[in-house]
């Protein structure tokens, strides 16, 4: 007889791992990174540009990677033509015509996986379970704050 577990960061990180190797399958459809996509994502989010500083801090805060590694994700999206530097100047960055293309096939594809996942669990359970995940990152991240 199978129990279902109880929510835990073991549970939390089984779902995340599963998740993630199924958007980096599609990401490598597309040659893009995770680091990549979420740069890309934050551009388009902006209505199609970003202030650099603006994404290295949403890459280091949101996936604890350091400075580096993020300047690294903005030149690569430089280099390849997805990015480029706004008439502003290099502090700014907006997506080129092949950046909002690859952004899009990218937010298609995790359209679908989330479908595929979510599309039939109530409403009420991922509110529930999004409002417990929240409240977990939250700590964890003032914890981080602390030291």
């Amino acid at each position: 007889m199978s129990t279902t577990p109880s929510l835990n960061g073991q549970v939390i990180g089984l779902a995340h791992y599963a998740t993630r190797a199924l958007l980096e399958r599609e990401l490598a459809r597309t040659g893009t990174t995770f680091v990549q996509s979420l740069a890309l994502n934050t551009a388009a989010d902006g209505g199609g540009s970003a202030d650099r500083e603006q994404l290295v801090t949403r890459l280091t805060d949101g996936l604890k990677i350091d400075a580096e590694t993020a300047e690294a994700a903005l030149a690569e999206l430089t280099a390849t033509g997805l990015l480029e530097n706004a008439p502003a100047g290099p502090a700014h960055l907006r997506l080129t015509a092949a950046g909002r293309e690859r952004q899009q096939l990218i937010r298609a594809a995790v359209g679908g996986i989330t479908a595929r996942l979510y599309g039939d669990i109530p409403a009420e359970d991922l509110a529930t379970a999004g409002r417990v995940v929240a409240t977990v990152k939250a700590r964890a991240d003032a914890e981080l704050a602390a030291g």
